[in-house]
């Protein structure tokens, strides 16, 4: 597939982890219901306190039903292309971020502990510096950049994309 960019050499698009994603949305509905509850006791109040109906709605009802369609709508999208690596972990990246073979010292795939060096998943900062940019499992590319700075992109298919990016370092 041939895009403005280059060539693509391996491409992964991953979501967060279903059982995650359905703890988000039990918690959505019972967020919500709860908030039902809450307006209909209140409305029940005389007279009743509009500053209070307002909170419970956007913290009980909007809120959560924010907070549930950003899990549904993200996705972290991985693309080695012939002219470098590209990521986008969407809707906080509208476009990919671009690094080149010339940004990178090393990079190679390995297991980590998510919530053990970087507090979870998502995009994450580690506890003795880098970034990750993760949604599911414990596998990933470590790059270590020429500036010395790390960046962990996980992966379902850690051994593949490493060695996309070494193909990629190979030409340059």
């Amino acid at each position: 597939m041939m895009n403005d960019e280059g060539e693509v050499i391996f491409r992964e698009v991953q979501k967060f982890a279903s059982w995650l994603r359905g703890v988000v949305a039990l918690s959505t509905a019972a967020a919500v219901v709860f908030s039902m509850f809450a307006l209909r006791q209140e409305s029940l109040q005389q007279p009743p306190r509009t500053a209070q109906v307002v909170v419970l709605i956007i913290l009980g009802v909007l809120l959560p039903i924010a907070i549930a369609l950003l899990f549904w709508l993200s996705k972290l999208q991985t693309e080695v292309r012939t002219d470098g690596l590209y990521v986008r972990f969407f809707p906080f990246h509208i476009q990919f971020k671009k690094f080149t073979a010339e940004d990178l010292s090393e990079h190679y795939a390995r297991t980590y502990r998510p919530i053990r060096e970087y507090g979870g998943w998502g995009i994450r900062c580690g506890r003795r510096g880098g970034k990750a940019y993760n949604v599911s499992g414990n596998k990933g590319v470590q790059l270590v950049f020429k500036d010395g700075k790390r960046l962990l992109i996980g992966s379902q298919r850690a051994d593949e994309l490493a060695e996309a990016l070494s193909t990629l370092t190979q030409t340059t």
